[in-house]
């Protein structure tokens, strides 16, 4: 296969980063338990993630082609690999895993956008495009499932204060010099995404004009919206299962991992649509299915007794098997209007659109994670869920806008 090495280094380096930026979920419920945080203030761990990754991708994207897509990536790399092996050894307090996950924001800006670059270097033709974006974004998933899995075997439950969770990072520590290794030994010809001449601040003024383009600017408002919702659900289901279904710790982050599967089989699944149905159509009735599920699945959650000690999944109320279903429906979203927009733009665009796009999304995650954090405390979890209806409704109107605007430009 062409190109097998880079493609093998892509999907590496995504599945190393879906289990350190989607283990927050894992962690704010620890650190609730470890450090008697409440709900609100261990929220602010999706912050420390998220704003990082907005701020350092304004720079990235347009310093990425001049540093290189290969050399920021090797970066990303040795920077959480490093704060990996720091964890375990001296992390008592808070402070340490609001650097974690700052480290972690960094490095993934660089990995993102540098990811999303080269898939328009290795591809050509928006099916292709599509395709190879499901299965990298497929992939992610599939690491988020297993990081949730591996999370929740290192948990105590009989021991709220236990600190043996922090010997995963050990773990993610070797599993990135791996990728680096990997990635190390590859080879990228980027000479379609170098920029000649321009100075930085030429290329920041045109990410900008770039940003204020009515396509794109709708684009920027669906990502957003995407990824709140998204992170409203994968960051707080530990803490819903552990709070509102009551069940143990453990058996909360499990369910964040099969929330995870759903999205990886709903993303490598919509590969294969998308070949014969239109997107809009297709990602239409994906958030129609997804209103439906919780509609569904909420009220169920209702007058539930459960003995969080003697609860497995072998046992467990049916609400805990369906309810993480959901993400099959709401996956295929985000991959399909991402390459939607880039396969649209010229490849020297491609570094500026992925800076935006990874913005955009951090800035989503972080509002989602907060205002869910924020309701859940004030009011309960099934609220705090509710209220995903909102920009679900608000989404699809976006994304027929923006299969109206991008038509009317071809």
């Amino acid at each position: 296969m062409k190109n097998f090495g880079i493609r093998a280094s892509l999907f590496l380096n995504y599945f190393v980063f879906a289990i350190l930026l989607n283990s927050v979920g894992a962690v704010i419920l620890q650190v609730q338990r470890n450090y008697d945080m409440s709900q609100s203030g261990a929220s602010i761990l999706e912050a420390f993630k998220d704003l990082p990754i907005a701020i350092a991708s304004f720079i990235v994207a347009s310093l990425l082609p001049r540093l290189g897509i290969k050399r920021g990536m090797l970066i990303g790399l040795a920077m959480v690999s490093l704060m990996c092996f720091i964890i375990p050894s001296f992390a008592d307090s808070f402070w340490y895993f609001k650097m974690l996950f700052f480290t972690i924001g960094v490095a993934f800006a660089l990995i993102k956008i540098s990811v999303f670059s080269t898939i328009g270097l290795i591809t050509n033709g928006t099916q292709e495009h599509s395709s190879l974006m499901n299965l990298i974004e497929g992939v992610f998933m599939i690491g988020v499932l297993l990081g949730n899995v591996f999370f929740s075997l290192f948990i105590d439950d009989n021991n709220p204060k236990s600190e043996t969770w922090l010997q995963m990072y050990w773990f993610l520590g070797l599993l990135s010099l791996v990728a680096f290794a990997l990635l190390f030994v590859s080879k990228l010809d980027e000479s379609e995404a170098r920029v000649e001449g321009n100075n930085m601040a030429d290329d920041f003024k045109a990410m900008f004009k770039l940003f204020i383009k009515p396509l794109i600017l709708v684009f920027a408002v669906s990502a957003f919206l995407f990824v709140l919702i998204e992170q409203s659900f994968q960051t707080w289901m530990p803490t819903f299962y552990n709070d509102v279904l009551g069940v143990s710790a453990s058996m909360g982050v499990q369910a964040a991992a099969i929330l995870a599967g759903a999205f990886a089989f709903g993303r490598l699944v919509s590969g294969i649509i998308l070949r014969k149905v239109s997107w809009l159509a297709f990602t239409l009735t994906c958030l129609a299915l997804m209103a439906i599920s919780v509609l569904i699945n909420l009220p169920l959650t209702k007058d539930l007794n459960i003995d969080a000690a003697s609860t497995t999944w072998f046992n467990a109320p049916l609400v805990a098997y369906i309810f993480p279903l959901m993400g099959v429906f709401l996956a295929p979203i985000y991959p399909t209007i991402n390459s939607v927009i880039l396969s649209s733009l010229p490849k020297s665009l491609h570094s500026s659109m992925a800076g935006l796009i990874v913005v955009f999304s951090a800035l989503g995650g972080t509002t989602g994670s907060i205002l869910t954090g924020n309701i859940f405390e004030r009011f309960d979890g099934v609220t705090a869920f509710y209220m995903s209806l909102i920009p679900i409704t608000l989404l699809a109107a976006c994304l027929i806008l923006l299969y109206v605007m991008n038509k009317n430009k071809n």
